[in-house]
């Protein structure tokens, strides 16, 4: 079978800002755990809504060795191999 493949890349850059006497632990990353724990979840959540309300386009996560906390790989993928021939 042939395929073809193209990547888009949508990148979120997360950073956090505190008062310049901040010391630094003292909330030890709550913002990242909230992020991995609401923020995340819901964008993933909403973007295979999204995605799904498209039935020619079948979505899924690719896991290609990297941890989830660092990339999340969502395949969007059209198959024509299964097409009638008229």
């Amino acid at each position: 079978m042939f395929q073809e493949e193209q990547s888009f890349v949508l990148r979120f850059s997360l950073e956090a800002q505190f008062p310049d006497d901040y010391e630094g632990n003292e909330e030890e990353y709550r913002w990242l755990r909230d992020w991995e724990g609401r923020v995340k979840p819901e964008v993933l959540k909403s973007l295979f809504e999204t995605l799904r309300r498209f039935p020619e386009w079948s979505v899924h996560v690719r896991n290609r060795g990297h941890s989830p906390l660092d990339q999340v790989e969502v395949v969007v993928q059209k198959d024509f191999s299964k097409r009638l021939n008229l």
